[in-house]
């Protein structure tokens, strides 16, 4: 139940920031550029040692993990539980595809590229996604600045001549709406960054079945420090040259973080199988439903922004009708084209990510809705207090 002076989410109090709980130096800038999952800290803090994993001397000392796998390095262990818990939440078809283990998606994305790129045409691919894309996709090609790809911008614009790679970002980054490639062209690749489809985010209205698929844990579960993605690929020449840019970058990846990335996997399966358990994907919903609807109650009191609406849709996950709540928000602001959303929200010392680094306008921002409790009720006592020409000045 949610209320002007907070709310509850299974026995926890999350109230409104107020002066007298405010306890932040009014001049401190709240961060939330940045999709740093802190909001997930009391979930696990509560788990306690199941997570908990030992390393003796003797162990990791050799570069090779599976014998059996493509990805020589994937450990067995983690290869297991990504399939247990695709199967679990049902949010991808892993039956028929490789695993490439890989330091989080963005490395992956890397690797991808390099596979799907053709090494005999003379001009490099182009490179192309939807706006407003992810932000890192045109950061990370013009800072590569590989000879085999390049970024070409937004796909709705593109002009297909020939081969190319589209990125289908689902749910989008950073309007969390559910995307389907925009090129329509024989030619094309693609590569599917899921990574938030994930039931606290998304309705699970299918699992997700595509050629390139990438995937993190920290977008799941919180483990940003652990430094884990995988990707799931049908082809098996890809998945090999994938595994390849992995070998030639960093010679694998790190068994240790594997490791706790398995049993960390391994922990909210079982929490969604344990009736003794709480269950992780039920209780982060929870915590997002109570933070969209307060963030909804500021935007509509304030009136001076817009937020995207999301359909009810039924989720076979849950079994049961909901509408999605994404990791970010896409706030925009109602002033005229040439306002700039992430100056306004930063003279009330509110840090955000503005719309043009995705390709959009500045009148949009994006707002992570991953932070600490603290932080987010002091973002939405900040909000309420902007003022405007349509709310009182």
């Amino acid at each position: 139940m949610c209320g002007t002076d907070g709310c509850l989410i299974k026995g926890f109090s999350v109230p409104f920031a107020t002066p007298e709980n405010d306890t932040r130096d009014t001049f401190t800038t709240i961060n939330l550029d940045h999709g740093d999952p802190t909001m997930y800290e009391l979930y696990w803090s509560k788990i306690g040692n199941k997570c908990d994993i030992t390393f003796n001397g003797d162990n990791s000392l050799s570069y090779f993990a599976n014998g059996k796998s493509l990805c020589w390095f994937l450990e067995s262990k983690l290869e297991e539980q990504i399939k247990r818990l695709h199967n679990v939440v049902g949010s991808a078809i892993v039956d028929d595809h490789y695993i490439v283990v890989g330091t989080v998606s963005s490395q992956l994305m890397q690797a991808a590229l390099y596979a799907l790129s053709p090494t005999y045409q003379l001009e490099p691919i182009s490179v192309v996604s939807a706006t407003p894309f992810y932000s890192a996709y045109p950061e990370v090609m013009d800072f590569v600045r590989s000879g085999l790809h390049k970024w070409a911008g937004d796909a709705r614009t593109f002009k297909k001549n020939g081969s190319y790679i589209e990125f289908i970002t689902s749910p989008n980054n950073p309007d969390g709406v559910i995307r389907e490639p925009v090129v329509n062209g024989d030619q094309g690749k693609l590569i599917y960054d899921l990574a938030y489809y994930w039931p606290q985010y998304i309705v699970i209205t299918s699992p997700a079945n595509h050629d390139v698929m990438l995937f993190t844990i920290f977008k799941c579960t919180g483990h940003a420090g652990s430094r884990i993605g995988w990707a799931l690929v049908k082809d098996k020449e890809v998945a090999r040259k994938m595994t390849k840019f992995m070998e030639i970058s960093t010679i694998g990846v790190s068994k240790e973080a594997q490791l706790r990335a398995a049993k960390i996997l391994e922990v909210i399966c079982n929490s969604c199988l344990d009736p003794k358990m709480e269950n992780f994907f039920e209780y982060s919903k929870s915590l997002m439903i109570n933070r969209w609807n307060r963030l909804r109650q500021v935007v509509m009191a304030n009136d001076l922004f817009v937020l995207q609406k999301y359909p009810l849709q039924y989720c076979l996950f849950r079994k049961d009708f909901y509408e999605s709540h994404p990791a970010f928000a896409w706030l925009i602001y109602k002033g005229g084209e040439e306002e700039d959303c992430e100056k306004l929200l930063k003279e009330h010392k509110i840090h955000t990510r503005s719309g043009s680094r995705f390709g959009s306008d500045s009148r949009n921002v994006r707002i992570s809705m991953l932070s600490r409790d603290e932080d987010f009720n002091i973002f939405l006592k900040r909000l309420m207090a902007i003022q405007g020409p349509t709310n009182g000045n």
